[in-house]
């Protein structure tokens, strides 16, 4: 799979060991930076992995800053993502299961390199369980983005 990752300076510590984790496992990654701890906008990161999701650059995205929550705040901005906050294993599998979310997000100050690693490939091996339920709710989202 080719998997698009980007933090901020927050967020930095963690998506370098994300990216080794993803390479180890045999994804081809497109690392959107940041490039070290010097402080940087999380929305730029949140964008060009949104974007490179969006244009099919890549499968799925990967992002962090400090908790998670301003990037994927971003990401969200970009019609077509569905970018989702997660902390736990269950949050993982269930925002693949249910949303179809396309972008996973972490806080490097709140999750470890190793549980993002495994929230990472529960998220990446899950997918989409489909049904009408589930699809009706993904159909009103994108009803909502389509207002724009």
């Amino acid at each position: 799979m080719k998997i698009s990752i980007g933090s901020d300076h927050g967020g930095y510590d963690l998506k370098t060991a994300l990216v080794a984790t993803l390479q180890e496992d045999g994804h081809e990654v497109i690392d959107r930076g940041a490039n070290g701890h010097d402080s940087v906008d999380y929305p730029d990161f949140g964008e060009a992995v949104a974007k490179d999701v969006t244009s099919r650059a890549a499968d799925y995205g990967v992002l962090i800053c400090t908790t998670g929550i301003g990037i994927s705040i971003s990401a969200n901005k970009v019609h077509g993502i569905r970018a989702a906050v997660c902390h736990n294993e269950d949050a993982a599998e269930f925002c693949r299961l249910h949303n179809n979310a396309n972008i996973i997000c972490f806080g490097q100050k709140y999750d470890t390199p190793y549980m993002a690693s495994k929230m990472t490939r529960i998220f990446l091996a899950t997918e989409f369980s489909g049904g009408e339920r589930h699809e009706r709710r993904l159909n009103k989202i994108t009803a909502i983005e389509d207002e724009r």
